[in-house]
């Protein structure tokens, strides 16, 4: 694939790359250093105050970032779980398909090109206009103003500092490192995120889907609860599941909680099973452990395009370039029963909504002698919010893996955008998956964070799981 390297610090009708930064995007290191005073003054001039390229593209295929909220549609219903597409009446730009997949290549995965050429007949991706609809509080952006010239990665990047919660904490990163630091804690609101009815589908080689999993679903994000005087500083995500179906495993239960320091506090997962009224600790919920409730196609690292430790890839940062993107898809999320857009190879392509957005590349690479069933994977992650975002998995022998999609869709009567549902196609076993479905009981959010006591393992599992 061809990539044009383009610095972060110029606007983007510059057509010229910088040297330096094309220098610095193709050295994988993990030396760690805040920018300049100077370098940050282009927070809220030529980039936004969050770091994105705040000029459109020269084609004018991407706006200029202006940080409007979207108007919310009149029949929206408030608590209701389920939003409302303000997009909907919006027509295809253009249609990728078997006929052009070629013209479009360079801004195509080679997952979404395996999918669109074994799927000849079936399989396209519909490109929309774009619209920049992320968001942040201005407690927010100060925090990430601040994080510019102060946050640091510590311990190889195994962690960072405490002093960097509140805010991105890295607005012009320097390498793959802090882009992946940025996923891990981009802003998804302060309080609960939470699904009644999350449910995790497989369909199979013979096409056939089966639900893997129904479940009570709730996450926090203790980073961005600066004022909640009862959490640990170290914590940054809290997440728990209380599987609902199938019967057999109702009431089984598992949690994960992920610290700033991985080094010193390795994450801390657990699990719950009814019959024996106990949470043990689980520490195999890391790395390449595959996930049981959502199939075996995603592992445990997968979580949202990424998730955990980073000690066993190195993290190159490739640069930025402009991408087809799952991005804005309520209709994914709310608009198509599961039942519906799980086509026999692939998702129904007309539930699916893609735009041309600018992402970060991230190149990572197995180190010498760590373990993984990927040799590499490749991350196109999202330059505004780092929530939408996609990769490619190659196995030991080079070839084509895997490939996700994690979609993201504006909390607009909350003012963020979330990305929590994604869907992974495992082109070795010829079958895929897709976890977080809301067409069922919406998703929800809880502005006020819940106590240390709602969150807390024990008290959790035991009180919501069925006995």
């Amino acid at each position: 694939m061809k990539f044009t390297l383009k610095s972060p610090h110029l606007p983007a009708t510059a057509s010229v790359a910088s040297a330096v930064f094309a220098g610095l995007m193709t050295v994988s290191f993990i030396a760690s250093a805040a920018v300049s005073a100077e370098e940050a003054k282009q927070l809220g001039t030529t980039l936004t105050r969050f770091g994105a390229i705040k000029a459109g593209n020269k084609e004018g295929t991407i706006p200029e970032y202006t940080g409007i909220p979207l108007k919310i549609p009149a029949d929206y219903k408030p608590g209701s779980g389920i939003y409302t597409d303000p997009f909907r009446d919006e027509k295809p730009l253009y249609r990728i398909d078997s006929k052009n997949v070629d013209q479009h290549a360079d801004k195509l995965t080679e997952g979404q090109k395996r999918l669109i050429k074994t799927n000849a007949t079936t399989y396209y991706i519909d490109v929309y206009p774009t619209h920049r609809t992320e968001l942040f509080p201005e407690k927010v952006l100060k925090a990430t103003e601040r994080n510019a010239v102060a946050c640091q990665g510590l311990k190889n990047y195994d962690a960072i500092d405490v002093s960097c919660r509140g805010g991105l904490p890295f607005a012009i990163p320097k390498n793959g490192y802090e882009v992946m630091w940025n996923k891990h804690l981009r802003y998804q609101g302060e309080g609960v995120v939470f699904n009644p009815s999350q449910r995790g589908w497989l369909v199979d080689a013979s096409g056939r889907p089966t639900i893997t999993s129904e479940q009570l679903a709730r996450t926090e994000f203790p980073y961005y609860q600066t004022e909640q005087k009862d959490r640990d500083p170290q914590m940054f995500l809290r997440t728990y599941a209380i599987t609902k179906a199938p019967a057999r495993l109702a009431g089984v239960g598992s949690g994960i909680v992920d610290y700033l320091d991985m080094e010193q506090k390795p994450r801390r997962a657990w699990g719950y099973t009814p019959g024996q009224r106990r949470v043990r600790l689980a520490p195999e919920f890391a790395y390449d452990t595959p996930i049981a409730s959502l199939g075996g196609v995603s592992l445990f690292d997968e979580l949202w395009l990424f998730s955990g430790k980073m000690d066993r890839f190195d993290f190159k940062l490739i640069g930025k370039k402009e991408m087809i993107l799952p991005y804005n898809s309520f209709k994914y999320y709310f608009g198509c029963k599961a039942e519906a857009k799980l086509m026999a190879k692939h998702v129904d392509p007309a539930c699916e909504r893609y735009e041309l957005h600018r992402v970060w590349v991230v190149e990572a690479t197995l180190k010498p002698g760590q373990r993984h069933v990927y040799s590499k994977r490749t991350y196109y992650i999202d330059e505004d919010g780092y929530g939408a975002g996609m990769f490619d998995a190659f196995d030991q022998s080079g070839n084509l893996y895997r490939s996700m999609f994690n979609l993201n869709v504006p909390f607009y009567d909350h003012g963020f955008v979330y990305a929590g549902a994604s869907i992974t196609y495992d082109f070795n076993k010829n079958m895929y998956g897709t976890v977080a479905d809301a067409s069922v009981g919406g998703m929800h959010y809880s502005p006020v964070p819940l106590s240390e006591l709602d969150m807390a393992p024990d008290a959790t599992m035991v009180r919501e799981s069925v006995r």
